[in-house]
């Protein structure tokens, strides 16, 4: 029998609407894909040679598990340079993604019966990790009127004498939501007053638009230094999803147990990787520039085709490389003779009818919304909703 543990988790909305497109795919026909999280552009010349050099210089050992000095050095430099913040090597863990970081830290920091506070919509994994470390998720609901994003009130009143920890997500997967400096630093207050932890992820943080300016929650209150781990990683700002590298910076109590929760899970994140990285976080930022100004023009265009599908509303994210419309006007309607009840079943028409790949919201726990990300490229943005377009005209 499979444990009560893994029973409890759900399934992800992402993985199996990819599947479904996969299955279409393997039948001859052409998708257009706008669910996939994960940057369309090659990772940058530079830091594949680096990985390439590792292998030569047969770097393929196991490494200490918290990774190698020369990486967390780096690690610990961008914070500093990027973010303000100060931290020793000793306080920086490196992971098989920023997914095991923040999945480290829970399993660090929550015991059966504490409560983790997570804003809707967020990201699909997080409640289910939640659950996994044996605590509960506690989901404060969030919608277009506050732009998606949590305020203080909203917090106070999610609090409880069980809550242990909150999770932070800031460019936010998948409303594409920034929490500006005024945001965080009222935020930290009622965090500071609670006495509880916040694990900050912020892997979207160089995929910020409009003159808009990322804010960690630890530079805007750092009163928190105690009570916050920083999350972050190579995979979104470098093009570098495959490489499976994140990192986490905490107190070194924190961070000790985290090493010893990864110690006896995975053990030390790729040898290879980790050089590669180390070229990212070293090299010239050019490379994200490009793809920041070439995301801004998707967006921009996105948006606008958006605004004029019918029952369609939305506004323009300030960050990550997502877009997250509320569909709620077509439930209860038919499309091409089908009746559509809910972002599911809109999804699935869209795919079937359109083959055009969309994420419903109910996995982020918002059904009246779905995920359209723009990381593909603006030929097929265009086919894209060409395809919508013809749809919902019928």
């Amino acid at each position: 029998m499979i444990s009560k543990r893994l029973q409890a988790v759900s399934a992800s909305a992402t993985l199996a609407m990819d599947a479904k497109a996969k299955a279409l795919q393997a039948e001859g026909k052409d998708i257009v894909k706008f669910g996939v999280g994960e940057p369309d552009y090659p990772t940058p010349d530079h830091i594949k040679e680096a990985g390439i050099k590792a292998i030569n210089d047969n770097e393929t050992r196991y490494t200490a598990n918290p990774g190698i000095a020369p990486l967390k050095e780096a690690i610990c430099r961008k914070f500093e340079d990027d973010n303000g913040l100060k931290f020793e090597s000793n306080q920086v863990l490196v992971s098989t993604g920023a997914k095991q970081s923040i999945f480290n830290s829970l399993m660090s920091l929550v015991d059966p019966g504490d409560e983790v506070i997570i804003v809707a919509p967020y990201w699909v994994s997080y409640p289910e990790m939640v659950k996994l470390a044996g605590a509960t998720p506690v989901v404060v609901q969030t919608d277009e009127d506050t732009e998606f994003k949590m305020t203080p009130e909203m917090l106070r009143a999610a609090l409880s004498p069980r809550t242990r920890a909150m999770i932070l997500n800031s460019p936010s997967n998948p409303t594409g939501g920034v929490y500006e400096r005024k945001e965080l630093e009222a935020l930290g207050e009622v965090i500071a007053e609670a006495d509880i932890w916040v694990i900050s992820d912020e892997v979207y943080e160089s995929l910020i638009y409009d003159g808009r300016e990322h804010f960690s929650i630890l530079t805007a209150c750092p009163q928190l230094v105690n009570r916050c781990v920083v999350v972050n990683g190579v995979s979104k700002a470098y093009a570098m999803t495959g490489w499976r590298i994140g990192y986490a910076a905490a107190p070194v109590e924190l961070i000790s147990a985290m090493s010893s929760v990864q110690s006896h899970s995975t053990s030390n994140a790729s040898s290879v990787s980790q050089w590669a990285a180390l070229a990212a976080l070293e090299g010239p930022k050019d490379p994200i520039h490009a793809m920041v100004k070439e995301y801004a023009r998707r967006r921009d265009y996105m948006t606008e085709r958006l605004l004029n599908l019918p029952g369609f509303t939305t506004s323009k994210p300030g960050g990550a490389f997502y877009i997250f419309p509320n569909v709620a006007d077509l439930m209860g309607t038919t499309i091409s003779g089908r009746e559509i009840s809910d972002g599911d079943a809109l999804c699935d028409l869209f795919l079937e009818e359109a083959h055009v790949a969309l994420v419903p919201g109910t996995g982020f726990g918002s059904p009246e919304n779905i995920r359209f990300s723009y990381s593909t490229s603006m030929e097929r943005i265009e086919e894209g909703f060409d395809r919508l377009e013809d749809l919902l005209s019928r």
